[in-house]
């Protein structure tokens, strides 16, 4: 860590990497200035605060504040995916059980193996990464699965007339979406180390780690990830299909 010589001014001098992207919105006319704009502050802000809050975390070292910024990192997590359905008839607790159980199973996992301890400052660094990719991943699902209903609405129907169960009848459109959430996880696998160093591996390199014990950390991550998203996505979209459903199982049609 004493290598690193990030202060200020190159903090302030790395800003000129982001006018570029707003030269590039201005020249395309992309309209995204603002967004660019807004999207920067507000991860300095939010930085800059957990920053503080995990140093003040990590100095106390006490269980149930560690438990409980694992809570508050999940309940974030969920609400941006719910955020991201497009469903009128979404449900804010079935993003919340999908990301909880994901989370935590995986997280329990990895503390009876010995993977890693029981300390703040692993124990809440690996459940904003499991909760992270598990919140893109459900985001996705959410998404796949209401274009799904839409474009095979009739179909749909169709088995529904024949008799069908609504989960027989939504049974491809569960597996399209759970394919779409799960993709760029496994995607991300394929490359893992020819192409990208993600996270983990780099932050441990930086720290001066030997990259041969980092990259046994990032293989823990890379299962991890794999995990978390599955499980979270299976249980999101086995319950969220059910919202396209009015209570005598008949399709909603909008």
């Amino acid at each position: 860590m004493k290598n690193l010589a990030v202060n200020n001014w190159s903090l302030l001098l790395a800003f000129a990497l982001v006018l570029v992207s707003l030269v590039i919105s201005w020249k395309e006319k992309l309209g995204l200035t603002k967004d660019t704009l807004y999207s920067v502050a507000r991860a300095i802000i939010q930085l800059v605060i957990v920053g503080y809050l995990l140093k003040a975390i990590f100095k106390v070292d006490n269980l149930f504040l560690t438990i409980a910024m694992t809570l508050v990192i999940i309940f974030n997590a969920a609400w941006n995916a719910y955020q991201r359905d497009p469903n009128p008839h979404r449900k804010f607790w079935q993003a919340f059980v999908a990301q909880f159980i994901g989370t935590y199973l995986t997280l329990s996992t990895l503390l009876v193996t010995g993977a890693i301890k029981m300390v703040p400052s692993q124990v809440i660094t690996i459940t904003g990464m499991i909760a992270g990719n598990e919140m893109v991943a459900i985001g996705l699902a959410f998404k796949a699965m209401h274009d799904a209903f839409h474009d095979q609405r009739q179909q749909v129907l169709e088995k529904l007339a024949l008799g069908a169960s609504p989960k027989l009848a939504s049974m491809e459109i569960i597996r399209r979406s759970l394919k779409t959430a799960m993709q760029p996880t496994i995607d991300s696998a394929k490359t893992v180390g020819m192409v990208s160093l993600p996270g983990m591996m780099s932050g441990l390199i930086f720290a001066g780690v030997d990259p041969v014990y980092a990259i046994k950390y990032q293989i823990m991550v890379t299962f991890m990830l794999l995990a978390a998203t599955g499980i979270g996505s299976v249980i999101m979209v086995h319950l969220a299909y059910l919202n396209y459903y009015n209570d005598q199982m008949q399709l909603i049609l909008e």
